[in-house]
């Protein structure tokens, strides 16, 4: 199945990429929570947190790796939430592994 996510990977859909490197790509989420809300995916297909394999750990790695150099470019380095969803009962959209970097303003507590 072709996500959303994939078509921009693919070039097919625009996005306001802020990263990209050839595992890895982020970019500016089209409907932000807080100033700063910036979605880092793998280039693989991966369709969330659950299903990733032995040979995918390097991916969470590098993940926070990206994460922590947007999180020093976009000032919020003292304070953010980098959040992922797994399935449709965790109010997963899109079937695409992503992590939501949030941050640039006071965070609430989560429910």
């Amino acid at each position: 199945m072709t996500t959303v996510f994939k078509k921009i990977i693919d070039g097919e859909l625009p996005a306001d990429k802020v990263f990209e490197n050839d595992r890895i790509l982020a970019f500016k989420d089209i409907n932000p929570v807080a100033p700063i809300h910036i979605l880092i995916i793998p280039k693989k297909e991966i369709p969330d947190i659950q299903s990733l394999s032995e040979e995918d750990l390097d991916l969470m790695k590098e993940i926070v790796s990206v994460a922590q150099v947007l999180a020093k470019r976009f000032d919020i380095a003292e304070g953010y939430r980098l959040l992922t969803n797994n399935g449709p009962l965790s109010g997963q959209i899109v079937p695409h592994l992503h992590f939501h970097l949030i941050g640039g303003r006071q965070l609430g507590a989560m429910a």
